[in-house]
C-alpha cells in the first residue's frame, strides 16, 4: 500500500489515488489511515468517512490545503463566534427572484449586466424595488436575499404577521422553466 505523505501527484494522479480510496476495504483504509497520519483511525468513523478524510489529506498534500483567513474563519465559526463579514451572496445568471407585493407578483431575472423585470433591464435591485414600492428600499432585502434583523434566528422584532407571511425566495433556473412555485396558488 502506497504511503501518501510527501507525493508530488498530478491532478490525473490525484483522481486516480482517490478513485483507489474508494475501492479499499475498511482494514486497508485503516491501515492507511496508521501510515498516512502516524496514529489508528477512530473506531467511530465509518468507512465512507474514513476514505474521505484520506482523500482530502492526499488533495491537501498535493494542490494545497486551506489559506490562512479560510482557517481563521473556520476557527472562529467552531468557536461559536459570527464572522467578522457577512460573505456576499453571488446570484448567477439566469436566477429569478419572486416577491408578492400589495397583491401582485413581481418576477425578477438576474442577468450578466443587471437585472431584468418587466421586459427591462435594470442595474440593482434597489432600483426595482424603489420602482416597485415607491419609496427607497434595500433591494437585496425587498426581494428576502438579506435579514430584516442582525440576527436571522432572531424572531423577537419581527410582528407575528411578518413571520406568519410566505418570505419571497429565490426560484432555482429548473423551477422557473417548469413553472413551479409552492406561493403561487392553483
Amino acid at each position: 500500500m502506497a504511503k501518501p505523505a510527501g507525493l508530488a501527484l498530478g491532478s490525473e494522479a490525484v483522481a486516480a489515488e482517490v478513485a483507489r480510496i474508494q475501492r479499499l476495504t475498511k482494514d486497508e483504509l485503516r491501515a492507511l489511515w496508521l501510515a498516512t497520519f502516524k496514529t489508528v483511525a477512530p473506531k467511530v468513523l465509518s468507512k465512507d468517512l474514513t476514505g474521505r478524510v484520506l482523500a482530502y489529506r492526499i488533495q491537501e498534500q498535493t494542490l494545497g490545503g486551506l489559506d490562512r483567513s479560510t482557517q481563521k474563519l473556520l476557527d472562529r465559526l467552531a468557536r461559536g463566534q459570527k464572522p467578522d463579514t457577512i460573505p456576499q451572496r453571488r446570484l448567477k445568471s439566469g436566477t429569478v427572484l419572486v416577491r408578492e407585493y400589495q397583491g401582485e407578483r413581481h418576477t425578477v431575472t438576474v442577468a450578466n449586466d443587471g437585472f431584468i423585470w418587466k421586459e427591462s433591464t435594470y442595474p440593482s435591485l434597489s432600483v426595482i424595488a424603489r420602482a416597485i414600492t415607491g419609496t427607497a428600499w434595500n433591494g437585496p432585502r425587498f426581494f428576502g436575499l438579506r435579514s430584516t434583523t442582525t440576527d436571522a434566528n432572531d424572531d423577537s422584532n419581527k410582528c407575528p404577521a411578518v413571520t406568519s407571511a410566505s418570505p419571497p425566495r429565490a426560484i432555482r433556473n429548473s423551477d422557473a422553466l417548469t413553472g413551479s412555485d409552492a406561493r403561487v396558488p392553483s
